[in-house]
């Protein structure tokens, strides 16, 4: 007969029951490591691939805005990666895109720049178009000529038949009915006399006095008149051959002057 085998003492089973519920117990911890890492990890690997995904489309709308703009050569896209790593590829060109964003906002605050720093144009820069300069208004003369037409007939100071003494003016040989005008600003008064006729004196500022003489009607009989100024009309009244009109001048407290010197000095030859 087989020798009998021995039985494990009480010891021996408590032992054994214990080792066996630690190794169920380090199983269960294990599995449940397991399934924890995974929980975690494969969302992390799918979020990597969606942040992948992202940056490769930035990049290629970025890469698609620099090439148009002529500013970067085209770039390899996630695909073309040497080791065919999509992770990698992805963020060299998430960071590239980044770079070229910080390049367009550069560009674009370059551009901007020189508005806010805007100078005038240089009008002596070359190619620059001249500044328009006002242009002057023509100095009004201080005298005109008391009728349109030019040419004297008697000049002042000749002797004659016609004079007691000396002819006292310069006269205008014109047709009767010929305008006459104030030779400046003045104030007008009207008389008759039987050697000069018809008579309109002219005041100036200054007091000298412009006589018109041998009228035959007047336009303005007294008060204030402007240079240019129709005052009257020329006759052949008082002592005179034919129309013509009689012209003197006459400082302030003197006897007439020669009034050729007179119009010559305010830059007008009436001959």
């Amino acid at each position: 007969m087989a020798p009998e085998a021995a039985r494990p003492t009480r010891a021996e089973l408590r032992l054994a029951a214990r080792e066996q519920s630690r190794a169920q117990r380090r199983g269960a911890a294990r599995a449940a490591t397991r399934t924890a890492l995974l929980r975690v990890a494969l969302p992390s690997v799918a979020a990597l691939g969606v942040a992948a995904a992202a940056a490769v489309t930035v990049q290629g709308e970025a890469d698609q805005r620099a090439q148009a703009a002529g500013r970067v050569p085209p770039q390899s896209t996630a695909a073309d990666a040497p080791d065919g790593t999509a992770a990698t590829a992805a963020k060299a060109s998430a960071q590239q895109a980044l770079a070229v964003g910080d390049q367009a906002q550069a560009s674009r605050g370059d551009a901007r720049q020189p508005l806010s720093g805007a100078q005038p144009a240089d009008a002596t820069a070359p190619g620059a178009a001249p500044t328009a300069q006002p242009t002057a208004e023509p100095a009004q003369p201080k005298v005109v000529m008391p009728v349109a037409q030019h040419g004297l007939g008697e000049l002042f100071g000749e002797a004659g038949t016609h004079w007691a003494n000396r002819h006292t003016g310069i006269d205008f040989p014109v047709d009767g009915g010929t305008q006459v005008v104030a030779v400046t600003d003045g104030t007008i008064r009207t008389q008759w006399n039987p050697s000069y006729g018809y008579m309109s004196i002219l005041k100036m500022p200054d007091g000298t006095e412009a006589w018109y003489c041998h009228l035959r009607a007047y336009k303005v009989r007294k008060g204030p008149v402007k240079q240019g100024d129709v005052i009257a009309f020329v006759g052949s009244s008082g002592n005179s051959t034919g129309p013509h009109l009689h012209f003197e001048i006459r400082p302030a407290g003197s006897g007439p002057v020669d009034p050729l010197p007179w119009f010559l000095s305010n830059g007008l030859d009436p001959r």
